[in-house]
């Protein structure tokens, strides 16, 4: 069994690359330069041993023929490609420069959907990236020792129609809310700069909630936290999280909830009605 692993920033690379060599699959890992962190050669080299390319993300054409002379038909893609990055400024090859030329806009998913097409033009299906790593998906209810009181719960109602308003319009998917009025939104900086912020202007006592989109393609950009979203809102004096259960991933799980639990972090699972996901599937 063959996969392609599609390689952006921080641990999500590493968790999948684990999970399917641990399946039996031979893995061909495409690591972004601009993004992948250089320990993925060494996680690479250990056994069973996996093959790195490093490539810069507006070289498309090696993109394919990498994938081509892999004889891959399904990749995956962990790791974020910051929303930033589409502006900070990238060469672009013939293959890209056309591609772009199609696409409707200029945002991190109608890229990545444009090129998850292409790869299938090429025999290629872009694979949801939780195939890997279910167990690590949220949960639904109480998730943390502490449940929210009478008023954080105010303010995870009104914050859900305001998030899932702003996911809808593919601005971000996590806002800060306190005193049921929102504190602020996530843009392109990300959700830890969010929670800071909000830290900033509102105080302690924020509540923070983290959606997926209405038509969330879990192909790419599926909503992540871990210890380091812990830290932030200990730093913000935030004291709820929420997520949606099934639909966002939890690194570091055993210290996220340490971490949560030590501080008195109240986090939860919303639960969601089934929908069909975007994308293929293992």
């Amino acid at each position: 069994m063959k996969i392609g692993l599609i390689a952006g920033n921080g641990r999500f690379p590493f968790l999948v690359l684990d999970a399917a060599r641990s399946l039996g699959y031979d893995v061909t890992i495409i690591a972004l330069k601009e993004e992948a962190s250089p320990e993925i050669d060494e996680a690479a080299a250990r056994e069973p041993k996996a093959t790195v390319h490093w490539i810069s993300i507006g070289q498309l054409g090696a993109f394919l023929k990498i994938l081509k002379d892999a004889g891959l038909t399904q990749a995956v893609m962990a790791g974020q490609v910051k929303h930033i990055k589409i502006f900070g400024g990238f060469v672009p090859d013939l293959t890209a420069m056309s591609l772009l030329s199609r696409v409707k806009a200029m945002n991190t998913d109608a890229l990545i959907a444009a090129v998850a097409d292409l790869m299938r033009e090429h025999g290629v299906e872009l694979i949801n990236s939780t195939a890997f790593l279910e167990p690590l998906l949220a949960g639904a209810g109480q998730l943390s020792q502490r449940a929210p009181n009478e008023a954080e719960r105010k303010d995870l109602e009104f914050g859900y129609r305001m998030a899932d308003a702003i996911a809808g319009l593919d601005i971000g998917q996590t806002i800060a809310v306190k005193h049921q009025a929102v504190v602020a939104v996530e843009a392109m900086e990300g959700t830890d700069e969010t929670i800071s912020r909000a830290g900033h202007l509102a105080g302690a006592g924020v509540t923070i909630v983290k959606v997926a989109k209405p038509n969330q393609d879990l192909r790419f950009d599926v909503p992540v936290v871990g210890l380091v979203t812990i830290q932030a809102m200990r730093v913000a004096g935030a004291t709820v999280l929420s997520l949606d259960a099934g639909r966002a991933l939890i690194f570091d799980r055993e210290a996220f909830f340490a971490s949560a639990n030590e501080a008195g972090i109240a986090i939860v699972g919303r639960s969601l009605p089934r929908r069909s996901d975007s994308g293929g599937g293992r």
